[in-house]
């Protein structure tokens, strides 16, 4: 039986000409192909800066109706208004809904964290929501150590997750425990959406890696991304290519 949440993502609606979302690679392609498959467990965006892929996964994320600061669909606060009405063009199509569902941001994880500590002041008959995150408070914590202790505490399976740029808070050993819970997510009947720069998480076995550029979206394999080009290149003689790029 599949454990697939979301199938396809459709353009329905194309953004404004004034809008700035225009000019994202992202949008020029889907402007041309309104639907974007989703056909595997984990999909991970990636690209160059600029492609597109936050935008595309917080419109995604907005859609299914998470908060686009980050949060479960219980989550409403807002710090900073600043997504894209992109989240408005597009219909996700669904084969079902899951039991669980994050949308987990490195850059917003600081609000988060500050919006759970804001509603355990508050009067209520349930369980502090500091349990369900391992009963420390995320700002007590390193970026990278609540980072992990949200997903290995919050994050149930059943579920539907979307990261974003994940890497952005966990050191090259984090992040392999960071693989490692997308596993476990993974056995346990979840469907995830990832956008990363990491070679790291892209390497998690049968991903579907959808590159963003100039050029449109395609389907790639792993070692064909420019990352692990880039990563191996380096690796192998981190001299030479300091020198290249110094010289």
């Amino acid at each position: 039986m599949s454990t697939k949440y979301l199938s396809e993502i459709v353009l329905e609606e194309v953004p404004n000409e004034q809008s700035y979302l225009k000019g994202l690679p992202v949008v020029q392609y889907l402007c041309k192909h309104p639907c974007l498959v989703l056909d595997a467990d984990v999909t991970i965006l990636v690209g160059e800066n600029g492609t597109g892929k936050s935008t595309l996964l917080e419109a995604v994320a907005v859609a299914c109706g998470f908060n686009p600061e980050g949060g479960s669909r219980n989550f409403n606060f807002s710090t900073n208004a600043t997504h894209s009405e992109l989240h408005k063009c597009l219909r996700v199509v669904r084969r079902a809904y899951p039991k669980d569902g994050y949308f987990l941001r490195a850059e917003s994880l600081y609000n988060v964290a500050t919006n759970i500590e804001e509603l355990d002041r508050q009067p209520a008959f349930s369980p502090p929501l500091v349990e369900s995150y391992g009963g420390r408070s995320l700002h007590h914590q390193s970026h990278g150590e609540s980072f992990l202790s949200l997903v290995q505490n919050r994050l149930g399976g059943n579920g539907l997750y979307l990261f974003d740029e994940p890497e952005a808070a966990l050191s090259p050993m984090r992040q392999l425990t960071l693989l490692s819970e997308i596993d476990r997510l993974v056995k346990s009947g979840s469907q995830l959406l990832i956008a990363t720069h990491s070679p790291i998480l892209m390497a998690y076995p049968g991903a579907c890696i959808l590159e963003l550029s100039e050029q449109g979206i395609r389907r790639v394999e792993y070692r064909e991304t420019e990352h692990y080009r880039v990563t191996r290149e380096f690796l192998e003689n981190p001299e030479r290519m300091v020198h290249y790029l110094l010289d």
